[in-house]
């Protein structure tokens, strides 16, 4: 991988790796909430929402960061998996009255860190984790429990309108620059990705999203529920998500890794930092436990990779489920 030259501080602007999928439509809730593994009343309260899309089998397809927009519910996730995730939940709807599009040429997606040179005049910045603002087509949704870090979207005119832009287009490598501070952001804040190289490998407790309240364990019936809950309630958890330092070298999110302590796993986010790199893999929980690489069961796993030198980083938040 090949990243720009970095500064301490985080560059803010428009997110070229993420894409929108927008719902509309009198049953776009009622819909999610029947998809997804979180409660999507709590966007009618005007809060994001943190949810996982699985497939029947329980694997997360995707990771979605759902805001309570006023042109529709928006949800934000990589950009690579957005037609399949399109074409997926389309199957699902029936006979309900809800239309999904990707909106994603319709919005600019940023990120800011920080709050510095952060007005928007009237509307005011969210302080409380997972709040949300929106004035004039702009909303800005803090990312999590992450202090100082939100999402800001908005058409590229009503952006324009407020002089909220994605940076200097003179600086060829801003948009590298931006991604990747905002990865490594999520990195260190133990937020789980789902890319075209890790979709239908993870249940959702491996991701932590259990963790992060990206999991709704009294909201009822959602594709793959059984499985999340069969997990939760049986206690098989065995493999979680943990951050690493990984020495300089090739690396890409989807390879196996297999660390010296004897755990084996498979990257999830990866970014650099200074000469090396930091990343979150889901790793088994013991040395040497089956399904580490993040197999689906029964499935045969690829050999091991080479020994891999990482060490482990402390995540914001215990690997303890919530009583």
């Amino acid at each position: 991988m090949n990243h720009p030259t970095r500064s301490d501080d985080p560059v803010s602007g428009q997110l070229p790796h993420i894409g929108l999928l927008r719902f509309t439509g009198p049953d776009a809730a009622a819909f999610l909430q029947g998809q997804l593994s979180n409660d999507t009343r709590r966007l009618s309260a005007g809060a994001p929402v943190l949810a996982a899309y699985s497939s029947p089998q329980g694997r997360v397809v995707a990771v979605l960061h759902l805001l309570p927009h006023s042109s529709g519910i928006i949800a934000l996730l990589p950009r690579e998996i957005v037609l399949p995730t399109l074409e997926r939940l389309r199957k699902y709807v029936l006979r309900a009255k809800v239309h999904i599009e990707d909106a994603s040429g319709q919005f600019k997606v940023m990120g800011r860190h920080g709050t510095e040179s952060f007005s928007f005049g009237e509307l005011s910045i969210p302080d409380a984790a997972q709040g949300y603002e929106e004035r004039n087509g702009i909303g800005v949704a803090r990312v999590g429990a992450d202090p100082g870090r939100y999402w800001v979207i908005g058409t590229p005119q009503d952006l324009a309108q407020q002089r909220i832009d994605g940076g200097d287009p003179v600086q060829a490598d801003l948009p590298r620059r931006i991604e990747h501070d905002w990865r490594l952001a999520d990195i260190r804040a133990g937020l789980p990705q789902v890319y075209a190289a890790t979709r239908e490998m993870f249940v959702a407790q491996m991701l932590n999203l259990d963790l992060i309240d990206g999991i709704s364990f009294t909201k009822g019936c959602f594709t793959g529920q059984e499985i999340v809950a069969r997990t939760q309630h049986l206690g098989r958890i065995k493999r979680r998500l943990f951050r690493l330092r990984l020495p300089p070298g090739t690396w890409a999110v989807g390879q196996s890794v297999h660390l010296r302590d004897g755990r084996s796993g498979r990257l999830t986010e990866l970014a650099e930092a200074d000469s090396e790199f930091e990343a979150l893999a889901v790793l088994n929980m013991e040395a040497g436990a089956p399904g580490a690489a993040g197999a689906a069961e029964g499935e045969v796993e690829s050999p091991a990779s080479a020994l891999v030198d990482a060490t482990e980083l402390p995540l914001p938040y215990p690997l303890v489920s919530p009583a």
